[in-house]
């Protein structure tokens, strides 16, 4: 169900933020397929927080950088620390999609450089942080959900703002920039579903200008 052949309009969460329900829910199949080639050439893995955390969802990335985080703390590389290879190339089709999300939730010249996916098993979570890592924060934050369902908790400029609860589903896209940018958000506890017995994970894709 594509929320744009259903003439479902996005709704506005929040100045800056905006949810396409089911956007993409039609095409999960051949995102996930395409997911699962980029990890043959650079596998998932959890990653080190700068205290010496394991970080609860496992990482890749594909595209010209790639999002890190060790000991030496969290940065963008070229090249996958693991192999010292570039990080596989951003397939077009998420670059373009990415793009027109953006566009379409009002924000021009989008052009990512970096796809960072999260793959959470069931349990695992994201503590509420920002994304600061990027040079411009005048770009956005372009975010792909598939397979399981996720609680999405999108609060405001401080750790202490109130959190919105949104659920993530197969194929969802959520854009968030200006205003919104810097907003603190994570990811609570992903559960199993019953519904679908044979879904373990939850897969994030996230697209964003490093420079």
């Amino acid at each position: 169900m594509n929320s744009a052949l259903f003439g479902a309009p996005p709704v506005e969460v929040a100045e800056g933020a905006m949810f396409f329900k089911a956007r993409l829910r039609d095409e999960a199949a051949d995102y996930l397929r395409t997911v699962e080639k980029i990890a043959t050439e650079a596998p998932f893995r959890h990653m080190l927080t700068p205290g010496g955390q394991t970080i609860s969802a496992a990482m890749t990335n594909c595209g010209d950088f790639g999002w890190v985080s060790d000991r030496k703390g969290y940065r963008y590389a070229a090249a996958d620390p693991i192999s010292g290879k570039p990080w596989p190339l951003m397939p077009e089709r998420f670059r373009r999609e990415a793009i027109k999300a953006a566009e379409e939730a009002g924000f021009t010249n989008f052009s990512p450089e970096a796809c960072l996916i999260n793959r959470y098993a069931i349990g695992a979570k994201m503590g509420l942080h920002q994304d600061r890592d990027e040079a411009d924060f005048s770009q956005p934050i372009v975010s792909f959900s598939f397979g399981l369902s996720a609680v999405f908790l999108f609060g405001g400029a401080t750790r202490r703002d109130k959190t919105q609860k949104i659920i993530l589903e197969e194929g969802d896209v959520f854009v968030w920039g200006g205003a919104a940018r810097l907003f603190f958000h994570g990811i609570a506890p992903i559960k199993a579903d019953a519904a679908r017995p044979n879904s373990n994970y939850r897969f994030n894709l996230t697209f964003r200008r490093v420079r």
